[in-house]
């Protein structure tokens, strides 16, 4: 008997390929099949990632158009650019450009706040106005090439000014070494992770 078009096709449906327009960021294979908009956007996330020394995720659900105007402004000058994307496309492009570490925050409503400047300048901006607007949730990041958690960039952000570390340190390596590593020793253990961060970020600039 001969099938009508209708039963045929709910028989050849569930066989179909998936419709072109997913995409799944587990390989380079899905992403052929990515529309084009799709593929320009993680072309962009990881162009931007090659060109950072450093990347910071933040939540920003509930925040107001206006507030993220504001922050988009204070990040400006310190070498800093806020932009939002869809999840998928930005852990696929954070794995393939060495930023693997990126994807364990890239959850929810999230944003990238990629770096070509201080990276504690502008964690101090993003803790700043995350204090002004409790919605803004600082998340994680990567800085000198390591993952760095929201407790260690809020660590990062209270280091003092780059002159003014620069100073402290010019006067610890003129002093006796003793005394040096007792001045280490005495700070906690978070800040120096962040201040270790810090010195191999600039190192690397």
């Amino acid at each position: 008997m001969k099938e009508s078009g209708r039963e045929f096709s709910r028989r050849v449906v569930p066989h179909c390929v998936e419709h072109p327009s997913i995409v799944k960021p587990e390989s380079y294979q899905s992403m052929a099949n990515a529309s084009a908009e799709k593929i320009a956007v993680v072309k962009e996330v990881s162009e931007k990632l090659a060109k950072s020394n450093a990347a910071i995720i933040t939540e920003y659900r509930g925040l107001s158009v206006g507030s993220l105007a504001i922050l988009r402004r204070a990040l400006r000058p310190h070498g800093a650019e806020y932009k939002v994307y869809k999840n998928t496309l930005a852990r696929f492009a954070a794995r393939e450009s060495g930023y693997g570490e990126l994807e364990q925050f890239l959850k929810g409503p999230a944003a990238i706040t990629f770096i070509d400047g201080d990276a504690s300048a502008v964690a101090k901006v993003l803790k700043t106005h995350a204090k002004e607007n409790p919605l803004l949730v600082l998340m994680g990041g990567v800085v000198a090439g390591k993952a760095v958690s929201a407790k260690e960039l809020k660590a990062l952000a209270d280091l003092p000014p780059r002159e003014v570390m620069l100073a402290q340190l010019a006067g610890m390596l003129q002093a006796p070494l003793t005394k040096t590593a007792n001045m280490f020793a005495a700070l906690p253990r978070k800040t120096a992770y962040a201040l270790k961060a810090l010195v191999e970020q600039r190192e690397a600039a």
